[in-house]
């Protein structure tokens, strides 16, 4: 306050207020009134820019408080459509969005809440091909993915680019909240060196989630990066925060640096770096629609998402494939899929590791990409 004096710090407060117009004067009023924020803090939300990647159900609350906080430019990467099982959870989205790309669904919903900002959506998959290119247009990046290949991918390219990298993940009743890659601290290669076995830690569309608990990890997730924008609190870089959702139990445990981690370049190839075998023929359902006497269908998903979208199939879930291999007849070529694709291909490495004698081909991206009407 000294330095600038009475007057100087007049014209200083004026200058900030001239950025900010009436109307956004009166949306952000209770930040204004605090000390820790003020005027000067929310120019810094304005002049922000943060990536999300994913829009789904840790990201709804992450993209609904950063749009409602003012953040400047909120960047939404998702090729997702809106199905109705999502609005258990991502909260963002309404029965009017069914069949829309999340992506374009809410920034259309963040516009209505907050029209001083500014929303793109990127309709696509994140990629080796586009990651660089992507986060190198923002400040701060928001994993709201739920596979390992992605969470790599988005760690790596953040690494290479020099960005914080706000990080969530849930399971069942539990979540995770850290801070990576924040002023050189530790990576999400330090937590996890290496990714664990394909299938191992089973994602929500597979095992469930309690619908509250994206809200709560990704209402965190958000309050580490306006923190981080306004230079407040204690930053959980370096430290993995979990929360149990049934015991209210919270737990900091903390991450130690590993120097050895050098990331140069991005992978060749996430999903084969995360075991997820990768040269597997792949048709889409209209494919499979054109040809569907030719193939025998095999569901690898547990009985659960069988019995919530029933297909007319051969039904043996993946956990039990090895022993029952020769259950499944060989007089056509055989069509696997699961949910979204990946337990599929884990399941074609395990017919061709006990030599099944037909053609394999994989479902591509599983059942919610249209194939539902098998």
């Amino acid at each position: 306050m000294k330095l600038f004096g009475k007057i100087g710090m007049k014209h200083f407060q004026n200058q900030f207020e001239m950025e900010l117009i009436a109307a956004e004067l009166e949306q952000y009023s209770r930040h204004l009134r605090l000390d820790e924020v003020g005027i000067a803090g929310q120019l810094k939300l304005k002049q922000a820019k943060v990536l999300v990647i994913g829009a789904g159900g840790l990201s709804c609350p992450v993209l609904q408080y950063l749009s409602a906080a003012g953040v400047g430019t909120i960047g939404i990467v998702d090729d997702d459509i809106v199905e109705q099982s999502n609005l258990q959870r991502q909260i963002i989205y309404t029965h009017k969005d069914l069949g829309k790309c999340k992506a374009a669904a809410a920034v259309e919903r963040l516009q209505e809440l907050n029209p001083y900002i500014q929303c793109n959506a990127y309709q696509s998959r994140l990629t080796k091909d586009n990651a660089l290119e992507l986060l190198a247009a923002y400040d701060i990046i928001v994993d709201g993915t739920d596979n390992f290949p992605s969470r790599y991918l988005i760690n790596d390219a953040a690494v290479l680019l020099g960005k914080p990298v706000v990080f969530g993940s849930i399971h069942k009743f539990e979540g995770q909240v850290s801070v990576f890659n924040f002023e050189n601290g530790p990576t999400y290669r330090c937590l996890y060196p290496t990714p664990p076995k394909p299938n191992a830690v089973p994602n929500c569309s597979e095992i469930g989630v309690l619908g509250i608990l994206p809200g709560i990890i990704g209402s965190l997730q958000a309050n580490e990066v306006l923190k981080i924008i306004l230079g407040l609190g204690h930053i959980v870089s370096g430290q993995l925060l979990t929360f149990n959702a049934l015991s209210l139990k919270q737990t900091l445990f903390f991450i130690e640096k590993n120097m050895s981690t050098c990331i140069t370049s991005l992978e060749d190839d996430y999903q084969a770096f995360c075991g997820i075998p990768i040269n597997i023929k792949e048709i889409s359902f209209q494919e499979y629609e054109k040809h569907s006497s030719s193939y025998n269908l095999l569901d690898v998903r547990t009985q659960t998402e069988r019995d919530a979208n029933y297909i007319k199939s051969i039904h043996i879930p993946l956990d039990e494939l090895p022993e029952r291999c020769h259950e499944i007849p060989d007089n056509k070529k055989l069509l696997v899929l699961c949910q979204s694709g990946v337990r599929s291909k884990l399941a074609i490495k395990i017919l061709e590791q006990n030599r099944f004698g037909r053609a394999l081909v994989n479902l591509e991206g599983g059942i919610k990409n249209g194939s539902s009407q098998i």
